[in-house]
């Protein structure tokens, strides 16, 4: 990239980090785009230059959402952290996400519009999901998985997990000792009731 473009595309990034900032405290149909601007500290005319309308800034804003939280998750994965690890770190961002952003901004973005819902998939399909079988494949050649285990069975209960991280980590908060007890449901999730399995 040339000076222009790269001073184009840190400007694209501000307006789109503070629309998402922005909406986790405002309806979205109550923000306007001179909120926008003004918090952004650039004019309207340039988000209308390169959003074109208040709807695709927050489409696209929502998509570099997503895109940062891939790309985190690959960099915690080439830290080489443990499986131990890298699961207690999606339960956390997972629940991050569904505090810090509205539901009904989530339903929005990702149910309600179809080009959304899409370009989720795609990215599910495509950049997640390998990086999740690649974490699978790599803790059970680290003898973290038990060979009895598929790379299917282990990704299903990861999903569950997923899918109940905010009930888990409401729990958590309400608990004396919220690491121990943090700590005792990632342990559940590795070795179930009975402790874990001679090997």
């Amino acid at each position: 990239m040339n000076g222009f473009e790269k001073r184009t595309a840190l400007i694209k990034s501000k307006i789109m980090k503070t629309t998402i900032s922005m909406l986790k405290n405002w309806e979205p149909k109550r923000l306007r785009i001179a909120d926008i601007a003004r918090e952004a500290g650039v004019s309207q005319v340039t988000i209308y230059n390169y959003f074109g309308s208040k709807e695709m800034l927050f489409g696209e804003s929502f998509k570099d959402f997503v895109q940062q939280a891939i790309d985190e998750f690959r960099e915690e994965m080439s830290r080489q952290a443990s499986l131990k690890e890298l699961i207690a770190y999606c339960i956390f961002k997972e629940k991050e996400t569904y505090s810090s952003l509205p539901p009904a901004l989530i339903k929005e973005l990702m149910v309600d519009n179809q080009e959304m819902y899409v370009y989720i998939q795609q990215q599910y399909d495509e950049q997640i999901m390998p990086l999740m079988v690649q974490m699978v494949e790599e803790g059970k050649a680290r003898g973290e998985i038990s060979d009895k285990v598929s790379v299917k069975a282990v990704l299903l209960t990861i999903q569950l997990y997923m899918k109940s991280s905010g009930e888990m980590l409401d729990s958590v908060a309400k608990h004396e000792d919220k690491d121990a007890f943090l700590e005792e449901l990632v342990h559940l999730f590795f070795y179930g009731l009975c402790g874990r399995e001679p090997l």
